[in-house]
């Protein structure tokens, strides 16, 4: 890796670990002050390297460098020192050596507590994700603005609103105990899921902050499933779902930016590493004798990886798609179980279901009647879609929707 792009690459990778374990030191009330050693740390990499040179490892340049700067912190600032010292996780004594523990173990404790820590229930969870997304995974406002397509004043507020619950709340960065994790992984499944789910279903055009929101869902995941606490069926479903979506992410665009659709898609382009990485996932979340959304969901992803367009593969989605609605019913869920069933049952059974959904304010439900009726009653296929471009929000599903209408015309 060149030297230029060194410090942007490592600022991703490592900021977040530095205010993790400083979290986890000063408690969330301070979370301000680590993140301002955090940043002095690479404040003043910029610059010596920049005279000086990358030293031979500059990660444990970075580490060294945060851990002198808390000591000196510590020692030089006496309100810190009367009001947090004596409470803080390691040394209460500033005369003796403080010992700020850099130890890879540590960091991954640190954002384990961290990542409870901040899905709390007492937080929004718009704010959740956000914070997420700036604690845990190294954002900036304007980097998650950018994600969410809003105002950073926006993202701003909901960081704020998120940091202040937490303290309000006094609640504490801390190894959570099998009772915490029993009544909050459930929320810190979602908050990942989000967080995937906003990089993985976004309308920024920017793939490559995509992709990184991505892999950071599928990062905190991993953290879930490698801790003995955290490693509940549920949390391998949700990375087994993460690897089967990122492995077609190269297939769903094209080189305009376009989004191309599943039927559509270059199969040779999908990840049969992370398919597989995927199927290893699955196999380990049978073992609970719970059924969550995520298996379901991860189990319908999976058919969706195998390549023939067989009945049997479409006859299972379908099933999958019942016992999903079940449990937990959304309308993008029924609408997806439609077009399984035309794969089943032929368009205009499909079409029939469609109909009953009724869901007029949602593109999607037009656009999945345009898809239905394409073969079918062109007229209609064409009016659906013009309906569907009327309520697209991305100026991507608009010049899909075009491109569909176009092809009918052109019959």
């Amino acid at each position: 890796m060149e030297e230029k792009e060194l410090l942007p690459h490592l600022f991703r990778t490592e900021y977040r670990k530095l205010v993790a374990v400083l979290c986890y030191l000063f408690g969330i009330e301070h979370v301000e002050i680590a993140e301002d050693i955090a940043s002095d740390t690479f404040l003043a990499a910029a610059e010596t390297w920049a005279i000086k040179g990358v030293p031979e490892n500059p990660v444990a340049w970075l580490y060294t460098v945060a851990k002198n700067r808390t000591k000196n912190h510590l020692k030089r600032n006496s309100i810190f020192e009367q009001k947090v010292a004596s409470e803080i996780r390691y040394s209460s004594d500033m005369e003796e050596e403080i010992d700020i523990d850099m130890s890879a173990r540590n960091i991954t404790d640190s954002q384990l507590a961290m990542i409870f820590a901040v899905c709390d229930p007492l937080i929004p969870a718009d704010s959740q994700v956000a914070l997420a997304l700036n604690l845990l995974c190294g954002f900036g406002v304007q980097e998650i603005a950018d994600a969410f397509l809003v105002h950073k004043e926006v993202v701003y507020k909901r960081i704020q609103r998120a940091k202040e619950k937490l303290k309000e709340g006094n609640i504490r960065i801390e190894q959570p105990s099998v009772t915490e994790i029993s009544g909050r992984l459930e929320t810190v499944l979602t908050t990942l899921y989000l967080l995937f789910s906003e990089g993985y279903y976004s309308i920024s055009q920017n793939t490559i902050l995509r992709k990184e929101l991505c892999a950071e869902a599928m990062r905190l995941n991993f953290l879930l499933v490698e801790n003995e606490l955290t490693d509940r069926p549920e949390a391998s479903a949700l990375l087994a779902l993460m690897c089967f979506h990122s492995s077609r992410f190269e297939a769903r665009t094209n080189a305009n930016g376009e989004i191309v659709l599943y039927e559509d898609q270059d199969e040779s382009l999908w990840n049969q590493e992370l398919i597989d990485r995927g199927a290893y996932y699955l196999g380990r979340a049978s073992a609970g004798e719970k059924l969550s959304r995520y298996h379901l969901e991860a189990a319908i992803a999976y058919w969706h990886t195998h390549k023939e367009d067989s009945p049997e593969k479409w006859l299972h989605i379908l099933d999958l798609y019942d016992h999903l609605l079940a449990i937990e019913y959304s309308p993008i869920a029924a609408l997806n179980r439609v077009y399984a069933l035309a794969k089943v049952n032929g368009k205009e059974a499909a079409i029939q279901q469609a109909l009953h959904l009724n869901l007029t304010n949602n593109h999607f439900y037009y656009s999945l009647l345009g898809n239905l009726y394409t073969g079918v009653d062109r007229a209609q296929a064409i009016l659906n879609y013009e309906s569907a471009i009327q309520l697209a929000h991305s100026q991507a599903d608009r010049a899909i929707l075009f491109r569909n209408i176009r092809r009918l015309q052109e019959l």
